[in-house]
């Protein structure tokens, strides 16, 4: 049984004399869980009644319990009284509702979103599939993340807001004085994590968002933390912080394998509709939990269907955005919709390559492509490379420009081999392919009448020696 209970407590009853007593089933505190026999079990919150229950499904059939046994085990809600549900920290659905088809609910949350928050209708069409993918997340191994990016005051929280209130058990990280408490609250409601980047103010907080964001979109990537037990010894424990995420940030990550995993809008560049309330009412709030409502009965009722279809892997951009556009592929059914996806993936791809192409990395390969074109089949030296490159960019980088520079990138950052040869380094004949593929990658295009195999080179000569 896979739950998300944060602890186990058991208690026991001495046994009275003459008489045997068996011993209570353990209490654990669950927000979800899949029972052995496939019953889904979902956590409840009724503001109004000031109550949390289960929502039970099983075949189609739906049940509300104040708690569910399995074996010796006993699953119940949190209180209604916990401070993450009392502050909205955490949203939850209050009982499922009969939505129709997933058409029908995508167009409702389309709706909901245009209403309340200004993107353009390509991103509006991103976000509203994006939302329908975080209530069946879990039956898929890696996942995309939702960005903004943009300077203050162009409509980021108000995004996070809108869209996070109808995600699949939203977690809102502004709740949170620290980052601490994040990995806890994530690992006990395995929901969607909404952090904007500009309510952490301090570098190491920062730190501790990029490691959760960098863990958190392929699952089996806990982050280990240390924890004291009893208050002397340390041992680490493990959180699992996998699941989507909607992330706000006003420039872009460091690490350009975070970028790749993000599907980002550029905020600002745009005057706000007239239409958009200014402020958020009762009635917004009514409106998102109607929907989440919707939306459980769609994850109960759809959960076990859901599967990666590699039919859809989209061939022409790079790995890594294919990989995690697969499974918000896989989920939407509506052929429009579909090709929306496909278009914005394109787009993501191209944007990219373009921002890769601006990096040192790309002037050394476009200069690394000059020469080949020259070179007539003959090897390239790293000396060539760097004496092309100086002249290239001249006095406009701080770094000076040297063999030895150039070498660290040829084989650190490209992943390229050099040897030795005639007592000057060359990139390895065996390259050729890597090249080709970095080319492509990079946005440069392969060398003229280059076919991606540098193994035929025929001349002793080495260029720049």
């Amino acid at each position: 049984m896979r739950s998300s209970a944060t602890h186990n407590e058991t208690m026991e009853t001495p046994p009275r004399k003459g008489k045997e007593q068996q011993p209570k089933p353990s209490a654990t505190p669950t927000v979800s869980a899949r029972l052995p026999d496939g019953t889904l079990v979902e956590m409840l919150y009724r503001e109004r009644e000031n109550r949390t229950l289960f929502c039970v499904a099983k075949d189609g059939a739906l049940r509300y319990e104040p708690a569910v046994t399995v074996g010796g085990e006993k699953l119940v809600p949190y209180s209604a009284k916990n401070n993450l549900l009392k502050h909205e920290v955490v949203l939850l659905a209050s009982e499922a509702v009969e939505y129709g088809s997933q058409a029908e609910l995508l167009a409702r949350i389309r709706a909901f979103i245009h209403r309340y928050v200004d993107v353009p209708p390509e991103f509006e069409e991103i976000a509203s599939c994006y939302v329908l993918f975080t209530w069946v997340y879990d039956r898929f191994n890696e996942l995309p993340y939702l960005r903004l990016r943009g300077d203050a005051g162009t409509g980021k929280t108000r995004f996070l807001l809108t869209v996070g209130s109808l995600c699949y058990k939203p977690i809102f990280a502004s709740g949170a004085s620290t980052v601490s408490p994040l990995f806890r609250i994530l690992d006990a409601f395995q929901g969607t994590l909404l952090v904007d980047e500009g309510d952490f103010r301090f570098s190491d907080e920062k730190t501790e968002i990029v490691k959760i964001l960098n863990n958190g979109n392929a699952r089996g990537f806990p982050v280990l933390r240390s924890e004291a037990i009893n208050g002397k010894e340390f041992s680490p424990r493990a959180f699992s912080v996998f699941g989507p995420k909607l992330v706000a940030t006003r420039g872009y990550f460091e690490d350009r394998a975070l970028e790749s995993r993000c599907l980002t809008e550029n905020t600002g560049g745009r005057s706000l509709r007239t239409d958009i309330p200014l402020n958020l009412t009762e009635e917004y709030r009514e409106e998102s939990l109607a929907l989440r409502n919707q939306l459980l009965m769609y994850r109960l009722r759809t959960l076990d269907e859901q599967r990666v279809d590699p039919a859809l892997v989209d061939h022409t951009i790079e790995p890594r955005l294919a990989q995690v556009f697969l499974p918000l592929l896989s989920v939407i059914q509506d052929d429009a919709a579909r090709q929306t996806l496909f278009g914005a993936a394109r787009t993501f791809n191209r944007e990219l390559v373009a921002e890769r192409g601006m990096d040192r990395e790309a002037a050394v390969l476009e200069v690394v492509k000059e020469l080949r074109e020259s070179a007539g089949g003959a090897p390239i030296s790293v000396k060539a490379v760097a004496i092309g490159l100086a002249e290239r960019v001249g006095d406009d980088w701080e770094k000076k420009i040297t063999p030895h520079w150039v070498g660290h990138i040829l084989r650190k950052k490209l992943g390229l081999r050099t040897e030795k040869r005639h007592g000057s380094f060359i990139i390895a004949e065996t390259e050729g392919l890597k090249l080709a593929s970095l080319f492509t990658r990079y946005g440069i295009g392969p060398a003229a009448g280059d076919l991606g195999d540098s193994g035929d080179f025929k001349s002793d000569v080495i260029l720049g020696t």
